[in-house]
């Protein structure tokens, strides 16, 4: 009997660029997609193949329960078929508000507080009992936020001033706002008068408010004419406000303005915990649950390990696997009540692995977005060894990934290209490693690393002294100006903690590019995002004679149908969403009357398609060709200016945002992992970018694990030795060829990518 192979086949895939390829994805082995950023590998892998997984997988419930769920369109193929459940990891920043740590986002610290409530002595009620969320559980004097934020009156108030002169240095409490109108209209305090010059009453009123048990009213003008409204003394009024209650949540306001007016301490009476002190003393073998989120990642298996009650070791025993789960991912140096904003992009980038590899299933398909990102060479084998176990339990692993290690440990390879964009969308090679070597002329194994021999001399220096922010041990250390400066390290060893905050604090000036994501959306496209289209709608306008907001898909110009949307969504009711191209505007969003206007002989849909190459010949307005040029340097002359920004792939969106700040010289440019999402043919663009930035004058500073980067620079610090506790020190500090004389774990991978 012939033997049949178990394989994922895809048919007529036509999702973005896709040509209307097919492809057979082999099951139960590593499949690796790569090519250029923009070649199409995630319309491939994300938006055909988990969108059908993921659709399909919802048609098994009842209606009323997929009402309730996410609803996927079908993607736009001719044929999908022999499909398995997906877990996603993507690459998206892991979302978290200021109460989100490690132990929540995996479900760990449920099972903990459940572990207290069942065993803890003395007992305490139940499980939500040991949450400072809770009424019992949140300590009184901090609200459950573990630190003590007050106002303070001498960051908030120059005194000097009066209140007509902006006294009150705090936006919504200052004549800007209703309530500083108020204060100077209400009859209570002399507007003009400086706050010194206040009798003790008049100050104590202003700040304090009135005296306890009395309550003081001034009227507030309004076009009904006078109100009577109570007046309660501005630090009362900022407390209550704006301190008691969630700063995260403040839209109007922002955070960092509130936080300007505040001093805030650990909370003297839960020590930080945010838990009522009732609820600390409730101890399993002599740690409360504040000690337990404390302790390191494998002091905590310890302790789970030792639980005997039956009860305990029954919920103990569900908590050990995620736990481990981070631990064999190189994060046992962590705590559960580590903030999930303070971690660094390799750890994050770990962490949400994690999260999804504690399930026992098996046949399942694993999807991962460059699952590298943010991995020092050294961590990438553990990474490795997790792909090659999770195909030994039977399951099917699908990594979009330009990591040469990771590539040559793939059972599949499919390269993507030709090029990117609308070069893009086609199968350039799909076999084993060896075949890639004759077909690929994108993706070369045999790359080797090129270390700088010549770097530039610094004449001045950064300087950083005693840095000692998060686990950073006092750090005193000189960056070089005016050079390429790469940065590097295990993942959590004080990379971020030095640049992004100990340096950024020292010289505000800096321009800093991190890893955040752009606003994308289907109306925000590439003109909009360079803010080159209100000066095209400009000319439009002025060689037409019509409004500027005519040539607008959001305003004027939009299609009177689809509402400048270019597709509609007829309602379907309870079958899967069908999204439609517009019938009257054919998916330009324009109406009629925007399109029968043109200028230089195009309307405003045919400029909009140019690509940016095009853009330089079509316009000479100094300042679309300047912004348009910022474009081509950083590798983007393919995309065109009607782009939408939430079709653009990881690697685009690194490039765009670098572009957006691109400026000229004498500026300090500070980036966080600016390869990311890059293939390595992408690298030497972008190391073309920085050399050029260099020599304008500017000084340009990178957080990077990418070995090509970090041969190619000028100077390297090495921080390290490990990550958490164990970081913090500088390891290194010196040239590139330097380095290949060092004893760190950088120089190891250094000179083998300069031997092979």
């Amino acid at each position: 009997m012939k033997e049949t192979k178990d394989e994922i086949i895809l048919r007529g895939l036509r999702e973005n660029n896709l040509k209307n390829i097919d492809l057979n994805i082999p099951k139960e082995k590593i499949n690796v997609f790569t090519g250029l950023s923009g070649s199409g590998k995630s319309s491939v892998v994300f938006d055909t193949l988990a969108t059908e997984s993921r659709r399909q997988m919802t048609m098994n419930y009842p209606l009323y329960v997929r009402n309730q769920m996410p609803r996927y369109e079908r993607p736009n193929a001719d044929l999908m078929q022999h499909l398995s459940p997906v877990v996603v990891v993507e690459q998206k920043p892991v979302g978290g508000n200021s109460r989100s740590t490690v132990g929540t986002y995996m479900d760990i610290h449920p099972l903990i507080r459940l572990l207290f409530s069942r065993i803890g002595s003395p007992p305490i009620g139940s499980a939500t009992d040991f949450s400072s969320q809770s009424s019992f559980g949140k300590c009184p004097e901090c609200n459950g936020y573990g630190e003590v934020i007050a106002p303070d009156k001498n960051k908030m108030i120059d005194f000097d001033k009066s209140l007509r002169e902006y006294a009150v240095r705090f936006k919504p409490l200052s004549p800007s706002g209703w309530q500083g109108n108020w204060m100077m209209t209400g009859g209570l305090f002399d507007p003009d008068k400086p706050i010194k010059d206040y009798s003790k009453e008049q100050y104590d009123l202003l700040v304090y408010g009135p005296p306890e048990g009395e309550r003081v009213f001034a009227p507030f003008h309004t076009k009904d004419g006078p109100h009577d409204h109570e007046w309660d003394g501005l630090l009362p009024r900022f407390t209550r406000l704006y301190i008691n209650r969630d700063v995260s949540k403040l839209k109007q306001t922002s955070q960092e303005d509130v936080l300007a007016m505040s001093t805030h301490t650990l909370c003297p009476t839960c020590h930080g915990s945010g838990l009522n002190p009732k609820v600390l003393d409730c101890k399993i073998n002599g740690f409360n649950i504040a000690e337990y989120d404390q302790l390191e990642l494998t002091e905590l298996l310890t302790e789970l390990k030792k639980i005997k009650d039956p009860v305990g070791k029954s919920i103990a025993q569900q908590a050990i696997p995620n736990v481990q789960q981070l631990v064999d991912l190189g994060l046992g140096y962590l705590s559960l009540s580590r903030k999930m904003g303070t971690l660094s992009g390799g750890e994050a980038q770990r962490v949400k692995i994690a999260r999804h590899l504690g399930s026992s299933l098996n046949n399942i398909t694993y999807i991962f977005d460059e699952p590298s990102a943010g991995l020092h060479p050294e961590e990438i084998s553990m990474l490795i060894q997790m792909l090659e176990s999770l195909k030994e339990n039977h399951n099917t692993v699908v990594v979009i990934e330009h990591n040469l290690a990771v590539i040559k440990v793939a059972d599949e390879i499919i390269e993507m290209g030709p090029g990117a964009g609308v070069q893009g969308g086609e199968v350039i090679y799909q076999g084993e490693l060896s075949g890639l070597k004759c077909a690929s002329s994108i993706t070369r194994l045999d790359h080797k690393l090129t270390i700088n021999k010549n770097p530039r001399a610094a004449e001045n220096y950064f300087l950083i002294k005693d840095a000692a922010n998060n686990n950073l041990k006092h750090v005193t250390v000189e960056i070089p100006q005016n050079v390429l400066v790469s940065v590097c390290g295990v993942s959590g060893s004080g990379k971020s903690s030095l640049l992004f905050e100990a340096f950024s604090k020292k010289y505000p000036e800096t321009i800093a590019v991190g890893q955040g994501s752009i606003g994308t959306s289907s109306r925000s496209t590439l003109a909009t995002y360079m803010g080159i289209m209100d000066d095209i709608r400009k000319i439009f306008s002025k060689a037409t004679g019509q409004p500027p907001g005519l040539f607008s898909f959001n305003s004027l110009g939009a299609c009177p149908v689809c509402d400048g949307k270019g597709v509609t969504t007829p309602d379907v009711a309870f079958a899967d969403p069908v999204t439609v191209t517009c019938e009257s505007c054919g998916g330009t969003r324009y109406s009629d009357e925007a399109l029968s206007y043109k200028y230089e002989g195009k309307n405003i849909v045919e400029m909009l398609e140019l690509t940016i190459d095009e853009t330089n010949t079509f316009f000479d307005m100094p300042k679309i060709v300047k912004k348009v040029n910022t474009l081509k340097d950083v590798g983007l002359e393919y995309l065109t200016l009607g782009q939408t920004t939430s079709s653009l792939s990881g690697g685009e969106v690194q490039r765009l945002k670098l572009a957006s700040y691109l400026k000229n010289e004498g500026q300090i440019y500070l980036l966080d992992e600016p390869s990311l999402g890059l293939h390595t043919r992408d690298n030497d663009k972008l190391l073309a970018v920085f050399e050029n930035l260099v020599d304008k004058g500017n000084s340009v500073i990178i957080v990077e694990h990418n070995l090509d980067f970090i041969g190619a620079s000028d100077w390297v610090i090495e921080m390290g030795p490990e990550g958490g506790k164990k970081g913090g020190h500088v390891l290194f500090e010196g040239t590139p060829e330097q380095m290949m004389h060092a004893d760190t774990l950088t120089a190891k991978w250094l000179k083998r990518g300069a031997m092979e």
